[in-house]
């Protein structure tokens, strides 16, 4: 099991032409993305590792304070670090931080945090389900 708030890469990609804006830079809406993705796959990994409910799968309730500090160039490598910052009983906070990598230079591009829950999506309601069992 990972240690509580331990830092989890959960994705590492290269940007590509096909991701950038008008301006040249990356699309701000590819990297909100990704950092969605992020933290859904440490929600899933976190619950998995502490043998958690199989029967939850994750759905994006609120990304919180995404402020873009650099620009992302086609050619960078981002890396989305990620920390589960809290566990609810059918939700989990996810920490996420995004560097991108230009040859020898990293930069902090962003961080945000992620609520996630977990449903049942094999019921047609998709209700909110507990991740751990009681007690």
């Amino acid at each position: 099991m990972s240690e509580p708030g331990a830092p989890y890469v959960a994705i590492q990609i290269p940007m590509m032409p096909k991701d950038t804006n008008r301006h040249g830079t990356i699309f701000g809406g590819v990297l909100l993305s990704y950092i969605d993705l992020a933290g859904a796959i440490t929600a899933q990994r976190e619950l998995q590792l502490r043998g958690g409910n199989p029967k939850a799968s994750f759905v994006t309730v609120a990304l919180n304070r995404v402020e873009f500090k650099r620009p992302v160039l086609v050619g960078d490598v981002v890396r989305f670090e990620t920390s589960v910052v809290k566990v609810g009983r059918t939700s989990m906070t996810v920490h996420i931080e995004v560097f991108a990598e230009r040859g020898a230079d990293t930069s902090h591009v962003t961080s945000a945090e992620g609520v996630f829950v977990g449903v049942d999506l094999s019921t047609p309601e998709r209700k909110p389900v507990e991740l751990f069992p009681a007690g």
